[in-house]
């Protein structure tokens, strides 16, 4: 699926869930609604410290799909480390990293071999609409 970015309150909720984590990792797998990030799938049974966080992907509903991942860094390299390539290819192709001090100049997208990828942050108009995912 070809994304044209990221909802702006979307980026806002991972920076802000990535600071109430600190000095622990926060992670979480994205969703799209068309074209556009807008959800991040929080999953049963992750576990996080201040080295790693680790999703138990088998608790992903089967109806659910996943475009890619978030993850905080509590340092402020970005940069995607061995586990977390293995986890990209596992997960979709639109991985974001945030890192301390958790605001909008501090994260970077990546695609699943760890190649850094422009993502455009949008102002969308976000909707209640339970129906977009076919609940």
């Amino acid at each position: 699926m070809k994304i044209k970015g990221i909802a702006r309150d979307t980026l806002h909720f991972i920076l802000e869930a990535s600071k109430s984590s600190y000095p622990k990792e926060f992670a979480g797998l994205l969703r799209a609604n068309e074209d556009v990030i807008t959800d991040v799938l929080l999953l049963p049974g992750t576990e996080s410290s201040e080295v790693s966080a680790v999703m138990r992907l088998y608790m992903m509903p089967m109806t659910v799909g996943s475009v890619g991942s978030v993850h905080s860094h509590p340092s402020s390299d970005i940069t995607p480390s061995k586990e977390d390539l293995t986890m990209f290819g596992r997960t979709g192709d639109y991985h974001v990293i945030v890192g301390h001090p958790y605001t909008e100049q501090s994260w970077a997208c990546y695609d699943a071999a760890g190649e850094r990828r422009h993502l455009p942050v949008l102002d969308v108009q976000m909707g209640d609409d339970l129906d977009a995912w076919g609940d």
